[in-house]
């Protein structure tokens, strides 16, 4: 029953994206406004991050399956596309480098700033460990 709501949850703010696509006059697609609006519903506590998480790993899982379509109709016209091969393998090589090089540096950035927070909070945890064995040694 679970994994329904969860399902549920995900299907209802997808179509919400969906709404926002034909009411926004922009040329967006609606899956971008349905990652935008769970993004700002998990970041805002709106929607609790256990209450997608067993569905999202589910489609991480089969993700792959969903390229199945837009490859065999590339394929379909592959008479349009073979003339501006290169163009199209320029463009997908440079935009995943730069893709890969962007996340890898949030990574680190995120990582880094992680790090540098826990390590603040274990100096001061010392700092207070240390104080109580300095007042433990006055007392007694």
């Amino acid at each position: 029953m679970k994994i329904i709501k969860e399902f549920a949850i995900i299907i209802i703010i997808s179509f919400l994206g969906e709404m926002l696509q034909w009411f926004i006059p922009f040329d967006i697609p609606a899956s971008i406004y349905g990652l935008v609006l769970m993004f700002t519903a998990l970041t805002l506590g709106i929607i609790k991050l256990e209450e997608v998480r067993r569905t999202g790993k589910f489609f991480i899982e089969i993700m792959l399956l969903m390229f199945i379509p837009p490859t065999v109709k590339l394929i379909d016209s592959w008479g349009i596309v073979k003339p501006r091969i290169i163009p199209f393998l320029i463009v997908s090589i440079l935009s995943t480098i730069i893709v890969m090089a962007v996340s890898g540096k949030m990574t680190q950035f995120i990582i880094n700033k992680d790090n540098k927070k826990n390590n603040i909070n274990s100096e001061n945890n010392n700092k207070n460990k240390k104080n109580d064995k300095s007042r433990k040694k006055e007392r007694g």
